[in-house]
């Protein structure tokens, strides 16, 4: 486990200096990390979603709305936003810069470190479900919402650089039909053919990654 940690070096807080957009397409493929007590378990981003407030009606901070759960939105890029959906805590990477009250929310992972700990908070052993929905992926890193407004830079939830993705798929987001023309926004991206997206359907873009 030491060994691991020595290895994996947060990505700065520049990282998170460009847009929404821009940015929710180069966390995939980066390593999100939690180290806790019971061990440290990772996973490459393969999939995530944009939230630009104010004005998407998808986003928790439409209209500027200013709550104790949005607050964090309001401060700056690179900071976790981290909420309860039913019963579910989901993990959001806060971007835009301070007010500018926007996230990326991080839909699925590919399992890499602590899979037998991901197993064990997950009861379960089917590999491709660990960590392919964004309540999923929270249980079995064992990210909560004692993460609220923690420095993605620092340990112990951080982000470092994985892989560079071939190819990067884009479609609408999921879950949020009551939302009008937002429903619309292609702003879900994913690793393409990567086996551990949340849900598969038919891509409206495919960027091509440059090497």
């Amino acid at each position: 486990m030491a060994e691991f940690a020595k290895e994996i070096v947060p990505l700065p807080d520049a990282f998170y200096q460009q847009s929404t957009l821009e940015l929710a397409k180069a966390l995939l493929g980066c390593l999100l990390v939690k180290e806790t007590t019971d061990g440290i378990a990772a996973g490459y981003i393969v999939e995530s979603e944009a939230y630009i407030g104010p004005s998407d009606r998808a986003a928790h901070s439409y209209n500027n709305k200013r709550t104790a759960r949005t607050e964090v939105m309001f401060h700056r890029c690179g900071l976790a936003y981290t909420y309860f959906m039913h019963t579910h805590c989901l993990f959001n990477v806060v971007s835009g810069g301070e007010d500018k009250p926007e996230a990326v929310l991080i839909r699925a992972l590919e399992p890499l470190y602590g899979i037998e700990l991901m197993k064990y908070r997950r009861g379960m052993d089917d590999l491709p479900k660990l960590t392919n929905g964004p309540g999923k992926l929270t249980k079995s890193l064992g990210i909560t919402m004692d993460d609220y407004g923690h420095q993605l830079s620092k340990q112990p939830l951080y982000i470092a650089k994985g892989f560079s993705p071939e190819s990067i798929s884009a479609g609408k987001r999921i879950g949020i039909d009551n939302s009008g023309e937002a429903r619309d926004y292609p702003w879900r991206f994913w690793v393409t053919n990567n086996k551990y997206v949340s849900r598969h359907q038919k891509s409206e873009y495919v960027f091509v990654t440059e090497k």
